[in-house]
C-alpha cells in the first residue's frame, strides 16, 4: 500500500519510528509533503535516508504570504531531488484565510507555472474555494492534478471528466461524511488515491488521536467496503494509480 499524502516531519514520533510502524501495517511507500521551505528541507532529509519515501516541493496556501522569487527558486531546487514526484501542496484556502487571498492566488499560479515548467504533477489543497480552484486549474490545464484530501463532492463529475486524481483521507470514515462517502463510492477506480494527511484527520477507529501513515490501511478497508471490493484489490488499484500520477517505479516491474 502507498500513503499518497502525509507530513512525516510533523508527526509526534521520529519519522523512522513511524515508517517502521507503517511497514508493519503493510504500507510500503509514502509521499511526504514539502509545503514550506523548512518542510521541504526536512522531507528531503527523510527521503535521503529511506528509498521508499518520496517527496513534493511547494508552498501551502497558509504560507502564501511568504511567496517570492526566492521561494520559487527554492521549490525548483528541491524539485531536483531524485525522489521529488510533484509540486505542492498548493491551492487556495478560503476557510482559514491564514494568508491574504491575493497572495494565495499568486502563490498558486506561480506553482502551477513551475509544475508546467518541470513537467511535474501538482498536488492541490482546496478548502471552501472550489469555484476558484477549479476555474484556475481549468484555465492553466496542468498535465496531472491530484486533489488532496478530496472534499469537492459537488464537483466530482467535473474532476472525473478532466481526469484529475481524487485522493481520499481519513475523514471519509467519519459517520457524518455521507456525501464524501458517496463520492468515494462513485469515483472511477482509475482515479482513486488514498492518503492520511498525517498527523491530521485520523480515520475511525483512531479518530481523536494523531494520525500516522500506518492508519491509511484503515481508510483502505473502509473505502473498499464502500465500493464493494476486497481491500487487496483496491490496494492494487491505488498503487497503480499512484504510479501513474507520480510516475513512481512499478513494484511489479
Amino acid at each position: 500500500m502507498i500513503d499518497c499524502h502525509t507530513h512525516l516531519t510533523s508527526l509526534r514520533d521520529d519519522p523512522a519510528v513511524a515508517l517502521a510502524r507503517a511497514r508493519a501495517a503493510g504500507v510500503g511507500r509514502i509521499v511526504t509533503i514539502g509545503s514550506s521551505p523548512e518542510e521541504m528541507a526536512q522531507a528531503a532529509a527523510v527521503a535521503d535516508d529511506d528509498q521508499d519515501v518520496f517527496v513534493t516541493a511547494g508552498l501551502h496556501p497558509h504560507h502564501a504570504a511568504e511567496w517570492s522569487d526566492a521561494v520559487a527558486e527554492e521549490i525548483r531546487r528541491r524539485a531536483a531531488h531524485p525522489r521529488c514526484v510533484a509540486i505542492g501542496e498548493t491551492g487556495l484556502d478560503w476557510y482559514r484565510d491564514r494568508a491574504p487571498r491575493e497572495r494565495q492566488l499568486d502563490a498558486f499560479r506561480g506553482q502551477l507555472a513551475i509544475a508546467r515548467e518541470l513537467a511535474l504533477p501538482i498536488v492541490i489543497h482546496c478548502r471552501e474555494a472550489e469555484d476558484d480552484v477549479f476555474a484556475i486549474l481549468a484555465e492553466e490545464a496542468p498535465a496531472t492534478v491530484v486533489l488532496h484530501c478530496f472534499a469537492a463532492v459537488g464537483r466530482l463529475d467535473e474532476a472525473v471528466e478532466r481526469g484529475w486524481f481524487c485522493s481520499f483521507a481519513g475523514n471519509v470514515t467519519y459517520p457524518s461524511a455521507t456525501d464524501l462517502q458517496d463520492a468515494a463510492r462513485r469515483a472511477p477506480a482509475e482515479l482513486v488515491l488514498l492518503e492520511t494527511d498525517a498527523p491530521y484527520l485520523a480515520p475511525v477507529p483512531h479518530r481523536g488521536r494523531p494520525n500516522e501513515p500506518a492508519y491509511v490501511m484503515d481508510t483502505l478497508r473502509f473505502v473498499a467496503g464502500l465500493r464493494g471490493v476486497e481491500p487487496h484489490l483496491l490496494e492494487r488499484e491505488v498503487e497503480t494509480n499512484a504510479e501513474r500520477a507520480f510516475e513512481l517505479p512499478s513494484t511489479t516491474a
